[in-house]
């Protein structure tokens, strides 16, 4: 069996919050969107686990070869209307997921966060920003229990705007295995009010020293507006981390990246953009620095204003984890940084429609960018949208991608494939476009043998005449 473990947030919880209440007070129902990479029809069962422990609920379903599908959690009659937890994905193929989290009962919370499951644990996460009333957001994070028996957690907190304070230590004992154990900063009084930093999840077989696995996943919600972002924590880093969207003020947003030290002594950290500009930091042991594409730290200029590309971050001493944000023109997206590429991607969630749906807030758009991490410029990179079936109905290849910069793509791109009809491109990934009506709809980006590749994609949605986006890493496929 293949394990994908999923780490899910804020499930099902359909509570009574007002329609004008912020991001952080929204409740948010999960909708696992899951792809069969394989080329066999696959049998998967999903395990929920509530928080803190209890009884497990189990759903069966099967999945053809190459489809791309989705379980919305609210329509699951086996768990309760409040349930939070987790969850495990076990199939007889190999399987990829992303978590789609949407906002209940509001009128202005309009953006999906997003993250991706897991199908590898250590005993160490790290969460390269973690925040408490500051920037007008406030994290919830969750640490899921992937090991074979209960274990404890020790959290360090580590303040960035205060380099000489210790980190903050706290702790939890007896996590159920498959269950996960939730960190609402909002509710925490052990940490300051307001807080910048990050945070380091150090796992042990419960009652003793020996490491135990776990995955965590985190919510940056808005505390006085609707921005909404997810992301994954990171089971260790590197010395060098690739960034496939930079942006400054171009399209109306810019791009942050939060960078986490993950080594035990201070390092040197550059931010070199495709541009050619950079920004070089130190950044101490367990610390961040949020490196802004538009500026430097001191406010000194940096890239000029209308800047689309990409970046590559590297550092001297120490590996280092690298979260990207991009804010402005009422988007609040986040991705992680990449440490390698591959030579084909899986996209779970992939969604367009017509301009008529989008600007009414009613279906989504998907844009894909596919950054080239190699030596050498690569040639003949293809897009191939698929329908739930596991059908091809599109595809796009794009133009060269020379080392370091990156192409992009989106359903309108497509060429049609025979046999299909072009409903299935413009309203990709919904009801019209699929066999049977439905929602689902996954991408495969497909380069050359040995190519090294990796891809963010931005789920974009009209609303009161702007947008909303949040941004997913494309997984690689071994």
């Amino acid at each position: 069996q293949v394990l994908v473990i999923v780490a899910l947030l804020m499930l099902a919880s359909i509570g009574l919050a007002s329609a004008q209440n912020p991001a952080y007070n929204t409740p948010f129902t999960t909708s696992i969107t899951y792809q069969n990479i394989s080329s066999s029809d696959a049998n998967i069962t999903f395990t929920f686990y509530p928080e803190g422990g209890g009884q497990s609920v189990t759903i069966s379903k099967s999945l053809p070869a190459g489809a791309g599908s989705s379980l919305f959690i609210g329509n699951l009659t086996e768990l309760p209307s409040n349930f939070s937890g987790s969850a495990v994905m076990a199939s007889d193929q190999p399987v990829v997921a992303t978590l789609v989290q949407i906002p209940q009962n509001s009128t202005t919370v309009k953006n999906r966060p997003l993250s991706n499951g897991f199908s590898s644990a250590s005993s160490q996460v790290l969460v390269a920003t973690v925040l408490k009333n500051k920037f007008n957001t406030t994290t919830k994070f969750s640490v899921q229990n992937a090991s074979g028996g209960a274990i404890d957690l020790k959290v360090q907190f580590f303040n960035a705007d205060d380099p000489n304070a210790a980190p903050i230590e706290l702790t939890a004992s007896n996590i159920p295995v498959g269950s996960a154990k939730m960190y609402d900063l909002g509710q925490m009084s052990e940490i300051p009010d307001p807080f910048n930093g990050s945070a380091v999840v150090t796992a042990t077989a419960a009652g003793t020293q020996n490491p135990a696995e776990i995955v965590a996943s985190a919510l940056e919600l808005s505390t006085n507006g609707a921005a909404a972002r997810a992301f994954e924590g990171v089971n260790g880093g590197a010395r060098t981390v690739y960034m496939p969207s930079a942006l400054c003020n171009a399209f109306g947003a810019t791009s942050v990246y939060a960078v986490q030290n993950a080594g035990t002594a201070p390092t040197s950290v550059t931010v070199a953009y495709s541009s050619g500009q950079s920004d070089t930091r130190t950044i101490d042991p367990g610390k961040k620095e949020s490196f802004n594409a538009c500026k430097k730290k001191d406010g000194s200029a940096l890239n000029s204003a209308g800047f689309s590309g990409s970046a590559t971050i590297t550092s001297t001493a120490a590996d280092i984890v690298v979260i990207g944000k991009v804010g402005g023109g009422g988007r609040s997206t986040a991705f992680l940084g990449e440490t390698s590429g591959s030579s084909k991607l899986a996209l779970p969630y992939v969604r367009w429609t017509s301009k008529e749906n989008y600007d009414a807030g009613k279906r989504q758009r998907g844009f894909i960018a596919v950054q080239n991490i190699g030596t050498s410029t690569v040639s003949g990179v293809v897009v191939q949208y698929l329908n739930k079936n596991g059908e091809v109905v599109g595809t796009h290849t794009l133009p060269d991608i020379p080392a370091g910069e990156k192409q992009n793509s989106n359903a309108s791109k497509a060429t049609l494939a025979s046999g299909h009809q072009q409903i299935e491109l413009d309203e990709f990934g919904n009801p019209e476009s699929n066999p049977g009506g439905g929602f689902g709809g996954a991408v495969i980006v497909q380069g050359p043998s040995g190519s090294q590749l990796i891809a963010t994609v931005r789920i974009s949605t009209g609303f009161n005449g702007g947008t909303v986006a949040e941004d997913y890493n494309g997984i690689a496929v071994q």
